[in-house]
């Protein structure tokens, strides 16, 4: 049995939601946010703009998969589900189709060391899961592999996935990450990326363990 919807948590992930939108890194209703709680998580309803939305449309989907709310989930539920059972670090997680991490995932590019901030999400390169139908299995499995020792990935001719502890860190990774796919494809438009080598990254991801810890 599902437990009933926290409704301060809900007005917490469609706040994220509408700020997702308000960022200008997702747009209508596409993309997707949500956030563990007891028993399951929550997530953003299939197919409503988020500013049509009200608390009361989040759904809660346990970890078997059984939905409680008035609307359907998200079509992408799976792959919330199944980050959230491998990486029990992920608080929340935000799904868009931003327009910079959408061009490069549309290629089938993973982005490689030429800037420093890659290691931000967990390692030396930022990998582009493997292209399979949106809502399936199929799908979150690539997403899981292309998210092992990371915190964000491309997902191949669809979008990009982020998550953090909470809501708060998920969406401000994910305007960070939308940043970082901007830069790199500007610089591809001056030709072959200059790369910093790999002790360097080693050096910056040990740095990065204690970033932003007071």
């Amino acid at each position: 049995m599902v437990e009933p919807v926290d409704p301060a948590l809900a007005s917490e992930l469609l706040a994220a939601a509408r700020a997702m939108n308000a960022a200008g890194i997702n747009r209508g209703a596409a993309g997707n946010v949500s956030a563990r709680c007891a028993g399951g998580f929550l997530i953003t309803p299939t197919g409503m703009a988020y500013d049509e939305c009200t608390p009361e449309d989040i759904v809660k989907v346990g970890a078997d998969g059984t939905a409680l709310g008035r609307r359907k989930p998200s079509s992408e539920w799976r792959f919330h589900r199944d980050i959230y059972a491998a990486r029990p670090e992920a608080g929340a997680i935000l799904h868009a189709h931003s327009p910079f991490a959408t061009a490069l995932a549309c290629q089938e590019i993973e982005i490689p060391p030429f800037h420093y901030m890659i290691a931000r999400f967990g390692g030396e390169t930022i990998r582009c899961a493997a292209y399979a139908t949106f809502g399936t299995q199929e799908l979150s499995d690539a997403i899981l592999i292309a998210l092992q020792d990371r915190r964000a990935c491309l997902m191949a001719h669809h979008g990009m996935a982020v998550f953090g502890a909470h809501l708060k860190e998920a969406l401000a990774l994910a305007i960070e990450f939308e940043a970082l796919c901007e830069q790199y494809w500007r610089v591809l438009q001056l030709g072959k990326p200059k790369l910093l080598p790999a002790d360097e990254m080693a050096r910056v991801l040990e740095k990065f363990k204690n970033y932003g810890k007071q």
